[in-house]
């Protein structure tokens, strides 16, 4: 075992970071408003009394980028979680379906899922989850008969009152970077360099943003809206859900 140090850590981030502001331009730019329109529940927007071309627009938008930049960024501090494993314990990613990482410790060679938070799944993913492992450990004793091997889910941020899950553990937050770098502090000294250029890429990406939501908009009006100017509800809810939409 090996401390990795903060410099290490900001290099890598500083590096690293852009891939995720790139990705989230790219997935705005790509975008198409009857994509989105046919993945948001029109109910809802309906229920919320959204009466505006523009509002219903910034809506089903920010609530479909939301759910994307999760997923986006997940990907990232599961890279970055692998990266600072391996500079510590000498960590690899794993090539096991469901498992990411693999690193020996104490004696011990633990098999760790990353998520992004502790709510990550239904009870099916769970279950998907412990088949992973089950099957990961097989795997691992046919060669390595005699050594330990734990399961992990590690989770990158928020808690968890019950670690051990039978079958395997649960590490969510400060817990789980200490647990792949045995450092207590390193889940608070991640934040800063995760800002690096923050400021300059988000005024980029609302620049266009504003563009996209004005697109739309038209796009919406002249789709979903009457000469009045009234959402035509019906219609968002034909192209939504109707068997016959292509």
């Amino acid at each position: 075992m090996k401390q990795i140090t903060q410099q290490e850590i900001t290099d890598y981030v500083e590096a690293n970071i852009q891939t995720f502001h790139q990705k989230r331009l790219d997935n705005l730019q790509k975008l198409k408003l009857m994509t989105v329109v046919k993945r948001k529940n029109p109910y809802l927007f309906k229920a919320k009394n959204i009466n505006t071309a523009q509002d219903y627009v910034k809506t089903i938008l920010d609530a479909h980028l939301s759910s994307q930049e999760e997923t986006i960024f997940g990907g990232f501090l599961e890279e970055l979680a692998i990266f600072i494993c391996t500079q510590v314990f000498g960590g690899q990613k794993s090539s096991a379906e469901g498992i990411d990482l693999e690193f020996i410790k104490d004696g011990i060679r633990y098999i760790v899922s990353i998520k992004s938070g502790p709510n990550w799944g239904n009870s099916n993913q769970v279950a998907r989850l412990k088949d992973n492992f089950t099957k990961a450990k097989r795997i691992l004793r046919t060669n390595t008969s005699s050594m330990n091997i734990v399961a992990v889910n590690g989770c990158c941020y928020g808690k968890t009152q019950k670690p051990d899950r039978g079958e395997y553990y649960k590490y969510c937050g400060q817990q789980f970077w200490t647990f792949i770098s045995e450092d207590k502090n390193l889940y608070t000294d991640i934040i800063e360099p995760l800002g690096h250029q923050a400021k300059i890429r988000n005024e980029h990406f609302m620049q266009e943003y504003a563009k996209v939501v004005n697109k739309f908009t038209l796009e919406f009006l002249t789709t979903f809206c009457n000469t009045d100017g009234n959402i035509l509800w019906e219609e968002i809810v034909k192209y939504n859900s109707a068997e016959t939409t292509p």
